[in-house]
């Protein structure tokens, strides 16, 4: 649990009446205090309580204080043990039945649920859309009768305009009805995807930028009431706002600056050059003479949204009433994809050698929060056993790594939490490295968290199943020319066996690379004994396991390809009874 709460996965931990109080956790995370003054301090919206004990003690501590699905925090109990994660409430709305496989991930407990959506693997409509990066409307009666028939098994059809749609790829959202794909396309849906407001269900992906343009000091309610009047007019939501941009001389304006921090939503700046390329409808020459571009909110709102973006609403422009100071002009455009990067997360997942027993509870975590997941498709067959309904897979071919790590950026930008796998660790000749690169190269508030699970080496597995050939120094070396000049890699073998270290040998042989191992093995002869002993390991850690032990001066190349591994023994290592043993000299 200390763990867990040194990551920032629990808001609040409440201990029920006679557990100990005098535990070392951190202060941000864990209030040691009563659990009646914590409960009343804590208690709505946004909270998460994680009660250790018993289900009716807590059930009496907490029954004075629920009031709503809409204002109730998540409420959850575990024992002692942490083997049994029961969410008690805000199941769907608080996303108390999410943490609940999370932790059990992360626990190696198990969630017990009783929700009708969690028991019949039905998406649960009024919660999913979290988990893609978007805000619910209100519309709180008709989120609760739409649950109601899809309990009672009634059709339920959707239209989605915006956002992405990957989510309809997940085995659970296959009993939905689209209507974009429905032969009963004027019927009326049962809930919208969208940036239009309506009065009924809705999910709002964030797409909708607003261009703003104003004079110096104009007052922080004239925004406001520009802002409301223009969404309210053009029936469109306010929970799909993406953004605020406009010209960078307005990098200072007191209602600007207020205005996202009240809303906490990006804003972007731009310089009159690059307004003045974007062509507008309503071009102004005073605008022009002023700032130097003829456009600020209709040209903002266009670039902000980036290529193929519409223009939802064209400028309009308010001006100041007695209570008020100043003029803004409000414009709004709709981008082709989504913008959240900070509601949005990036995992790197280390899936190890293969088998599920050797993934890191770590990984499981990760993976049990995503709603997608990408890779290659082998290794997403591996873990496929852990994939709940309503996570979607993207099979990923084995060559396109560039391809996959943009992907998944992109999708995690979008405010969509986001797996992408590599077996073995994915730091180590696995994707961490180039999402990262891709990462840095973002501005910050384009960059979506950025969060590495180790995984088990499939150097490390062998070196377990062959007793401790890695007890001294040693390295890895792929012998894959492909992104590393063979020179180089020549040179690396060639240092590494004249230090005596132990040696990895990754990718040592392929169809198009068969000659490549072969000289690696000649360099080897320069600094190493003939009898040096050398493990070739194929498909470690998955059902086609092999595991041989030979000697350098007779290792059989004919045997080896891209899903083999081979470690050399330094001058100190030996083999005894079918085990390896580098000595370190204790």
């Amino acid at each position: 649990m200390k763990r867990l709460l040194n990551r920032g996965h629990i808001d609040l931990l409440a201990l029920p009446p006679g557990a100990s109080s005098q535990i070392d956790y951190p202060k941000k995370n864990l209030l040691i205090q009563p659990c009646v003054e914590v409960i009343e301090q804590y208690w709505g919206k946004g909270s998460v309580f994680i009660f250790i004990g018993a289900i009716g003690a807590v059930v009496r501590l907490i029954s004075p204080y629920i009031n709503s699905k809409e204002k109730d925090p998540a409420v959850l109990v575990m024992d002692c043990k942490g083997k049994n994660i029961v969410p008690i409430l805000g199941g769907h709305f608080a996303g108390a039945e999410e943490l609940a496989f999370n932790l059990s991930e992360d626990l190696g407990g198990n969630p017990v649920l009783t929700g009708f959506s969690s028991v019949h693997e039905m998406l649960a409509l009024d919660s999913f859309g979290h988990a893609w990066g978007w805000k619910r409307n209100s519309a709180k009666d008709q989120w609760k009768q739409i649950m109601i028939e899809q309990a009672k098994g009634q059709k339920i059809s959707f239209l989605q305009n915006a956002g992405s749609g990957l989510w309809t790829e997940s085995n659970n959202a296959k009993q939905l009805i689209d209507l974009k794909k429905s032969i009963k396309k004027k019927e009326n849906p049962s809930f919208c995807i969208g940036s239009k407001s309506f009065e009924n269900c809705s999910w709002h992906p964030p797409v909708l930028w607003v261009g703003i343009g104003c004079e110096r000091n104009t007052t922080i309610n004239l925004v406001y009431q520009a802002l409301n009047e223009t969404f309210e007019i053009s029936q469109l939501a306010k929970e799909a706002i993406a953004g605020i941009a406009t010209i960078d001389l307005k990098r200072n304006e007191p209602a600007l600056i207020e205005l996202i921090q009240k809303e906490s939503i990006p804003i972007k700046f731009f310089t009159s050059d690059d307004l003045a390329k974007i062509k507008v409808p309503n071009p102004s020459i005073e605008v022009k003479k002023a700032v130097g571009t003829s456009s600020v909110s209709e040209a903002a709102a266009l670039l902000s949204a980036g290529e193929g973006a519409t223009l939802k609403v064209e400028k309009r422009t308010f001006h100041s009433t007695q209570n008020d100071y100043g003029a803004v002009t409000i414009s709004i455009a709709q981008s082709v994809r989504s913008f959240a990067p900070n509601r949005g997360e990036l995992h790197l997942v280390g899936s190890g050698p293969g088998d599920l027993s050797l993934l890191t509870q770590d990984a499981r975590f990760a993976l049990s929060k995503s709603a997608v997941w990408i890779g290659y498709e082998r290794y997403l067959d591996l873990l496929e056993p852990l994939r709940r309904n309503d996570q979607v897979r993207v099979n990923g071919l084995l060559t396109h790594e560039r391809d996959r790590c943009q992907e998944a950026l992109q999708l995690a930008q979008e405010g969509i939490k986001v797996a992408l796998v590599s077996s073995g660790d994915i730091g180590i000749y696995g994707m961490a490295g180039l999402a990262l690169e891709f990462w840095l190269k973002l501005l910050p508030n384009e960059r979506p968290s950025f969060n590495v699970h180790p995984g088990i080496s499939a150097f490390q597995f062998a070196a377990a199943k062959t007793g401790a050939p890695l007890m001294h120094d040693f390295c890895a070396i792929s012998l894959s020319d492909c992104l590393t000049p063979w020179e180089k890699i020549e040179a690396r073998i060639s240092a590494a066996a004249s230090a005596d270290f132990v040696i990895a040998l990754y990718n040592p042989k392929s169809k198009d690379r068969y000659w490549q191992l072969k000289r690696a093995l000649q360099l080897l002869l320069d600094h190493r004994s003939p009898t040096t002993p050398v493990i070739l390991a194929r498909q470690i850690g998955r059902e086609e396991e092999n595991i041989s032990f030979h000697k350098l001066e007779s290792f059989p190349e004919d045997q080896v390809d891209m899903l083999s591994l081979v470690l050399i023994g330094n001058s100190m290592s030996f083999v005894q009874d079918d085990l390896c043993l580098t000595p370190r000299g204790y």
